[in-house]
This record gives structure tokens, C-alpha cells and sequence, in this order.
């Protein structure tokens, strides 16, 4: 009996046992397969941005715009891109990164799927703000995740090959544009977003299950600080993209909009430190590794990206 005693004791912690084999570092495939899903989506988002700039003078040419004109079809994509960045963080903990990552990736694809039916440059400016608009919500979501879902031991990895890719989008962006527009056609690069698209947003809907939404922010979201931002970034990108071919603040449209990047700097950073839940949290600067951490990568962004946009501009521009 004594020896019954003890087999039955011993049985209901085989599962237990068998839960505790595992490596402390191991990762469900159904989180691998749903990060994987997050970098391709990243990866369109990158590659969007060149592949259309280096197709200009075709989409130019096809809806009947101005050499004035045809720059805010990249002008407007990265104006709306460069505020959600920094929105997508706290978008990301209110809505989870399920939701975000969703809505970004279908918003994306159906953005994408507009533009290509744009009859005019209007058209094709305003399709553009909302593809970079949503689409930007993909690409620090999956910085982000790197680090929620991956432990220590695999950051490694994950780190180097989520910079891989942000690397390649931009590099084989110009060449992959190039040969899409004189194959096919110019809006064959938006179409060609689509079908992946849709596979994304499928992908990330189903697996991704790293976060749980938390809706009391919304109470708490601060309306002033997204326009002070919005108004600080969007304004700065303008005046930053139009300054040198107008001699910078001679020019009117310059001059109020430096005015305006101003004033909407002075209301961000009021808000940043005041706001019960801020927009950004720039405290996480008063960490000395992080901050020259952050100070590098900006360093080391402005030759990668630099050099990556310069390339189409003097192939389109002085080579033809």
C-alpha cells in the first residue's frame, strides 16, 4: 500500500515535471511566426518609401503633376510617418499591439490600394499622408516586441536582424521601384503591397498575443500633447524638405511653418513633463546607456538612411 501511496502521489506531478524540461529561454512557434509576420510588415513599410521615390518622374508623368508637386508624394507619407512613431507607443499599451498592428497593417494595404487608383496628384497626396499615417504604427511595434516577447539570452539575434532588415528595405528599394515602374507600371508599386498585406494582417490578428489592451488610457489621452507634436514634427519635416530650394525662412510658407514648429514644440515638451500619461515619455533619457545608446543609433541612421536617399535622387536627377 505504502508503495501505491507513493506512485499515485508521484503522478500528478509528471505534467509539472515535464512543464519544468523546457529550457527557460524556449519560444512558442506561435509567437516566432507572429514576430516574423511583424518584421515583414515593417519591411513594406520601409520599402515603401523608396520604392516610390524612385519612380517619381513616371508617377509624375502619369498623373499630369508639376516638378513642384510631385515631392509631396514622399513629402506627405513622411510628414504623417514621423508623428505616428512616436504616438504608436502609447497606442500600442491603450489598444494592445494585436489591435495597433492590425489596424496598421490593413490601413497600409488599403491605403496602398487607393493610391494606385489616384487620377490626380490631390488624390495621390492625400492617399499617400494615410498610408504613412497608419503604416507607421508597424514599424517601432516590432522594436517593441523584440524586447516583450524574446528573452535576454535571444536579443542577440533578434536585435541584429530586426536592423538587417530595416537596412535592406531602403537599399534594394530604388533598384525593386526602378524595375517595377518600367516592367509594369507605376501603380504596380502600391498594388504590389496588397496581397502581402492582407497576409499580415491576417498573421497578426491570429498570433499575436503579447499584450492585453488597457482602455483607461484613453481617458487619460492627451489631446494637447498629439497637437503640440503633430504641429512640432509635421512643421519641422516641412520646413527641413522645402527650406533649401526657398532660402529657407524668405520664403512664407517656410516662415510659418518654423513659427508653428515652435510653438507646437513649446506645447510637446510642456506636456511631456506635466501630462499624467504623456504622449512620449522622455524620462526614459535620464538612463545615460540608453541615451547614448539612442544617440548612436541617430548618428548611425543619418549614414545609412542618408546615403540610401541621396542614391535615387542623383539617379533620377543628374543621371536620368
Amino acid at each position: 500500500m505504502a508503495t501505491a501511496t507513493i506512485t499515485a502521489g508521484a503522478m500528478p506531478g509528471r505534467p509539472a515535471a515535464a512543464a519544468s524540461a523546457l529550457p527557460a529561454d524556449h519560444m512558442p512557434v506561435r509567437r516566432v511566426v507572429a514576430f516574423l509576420a511583424m518584421v515583414f510588415g515593417m519591411f513594406m513599410a520601409i520599402l515603401d518609401i523608396q520604392i516610390v521615390s524612385a519612380s517619381l518622374s513616371e508617377i509624375q508623368a502619369g498623373l499630369s503633376a508639376s516638378s513642384d508637386e510631385i515631392p509631396w508624394v514622399q513629402t506627405a507619407y513622411l510628414i504623417a510617418e514621423v508623428v505616428m512613431i512616436p504616438l504608436s507607443g502609447f497606442l500600442s499599451r491603450m489598444l494592445s499591439t494585436r489591435v495597433l498592428f492590425t489596424t496598421a497593417a490593413a490601413g497600409f494595404t488599403a491605403a496602398s490600394a487607393l493610391a494606385a487608383t489616384a487620377t490626380n496628384i490631390d488624390q495621390m497626396i492625400v492617399y499617400r499622408a494615410i498610408q504613412g499615417f497608419i503604416g507607421g504604427g508597424m514599424i517601432p511595434s516590432v522594436f517593441a516586441a523584440a524586447f516583450t516577447i524574446f528573452p535576454p539570452s535571444k536579443r542577440a539575434i533578434v536585435s541584429p536582424m530586426i536592423g538587417l532588415v530595416a537596412t535592406l528595405a531602403p537599399t534594394i528599394g530604388p533598384t525593386v521601384g526602378g524595375y517595377i515602374s518600367h516592367a509594369m507600371s507605376w501603380h504596380w508599386l502600391f498594388l504590389i503591397n496588397v496581397v502581402p498585406g492582407i497576409l499580415v494582417a491576417t498573421a497578426a490578428w491570429a498570433l499575436i498575443d503579447f499584450d492585453k489592451p488597457n482602455l483607461k488610457l484613453f481617458s487619460k489621452f492627451d489631446w494637447w500633447g498629439l497637437a503640440g507634436m503633430a504641429a512640432f514634427l509635421g512643421c519641422m519635416e516641412y520646413v527641413l524638405e522645402e527650406g533649401p530650394n526657398h532660402d529657407w525662412l524668405q520664403e512664407p510658407a517656410v516662415f510659418a511653418c518654423a513659427v508653428i514648429m515652435t510653438i507646437g514644440g513649446i506645447i510637446f515638451f510642456w506636456r511631456v513633463f506635466t501630462a499624467e500619461e504623456p504622449i512620449v515619455d522622455l524620462r526614459a533619457f535620464s538612463n545615460i546607456n540608453f541615451a547614448f545608446g539612442s544617440l548612436f543609433s541617430f548618428v548611425v541612421g543619418i549614414g545609412l538612411y542618408g546615403l540610401t536617399y541621396l542614391y535615387p535622387v542623383f539617379l533620377g536627377r543628374i543621371r536620368g
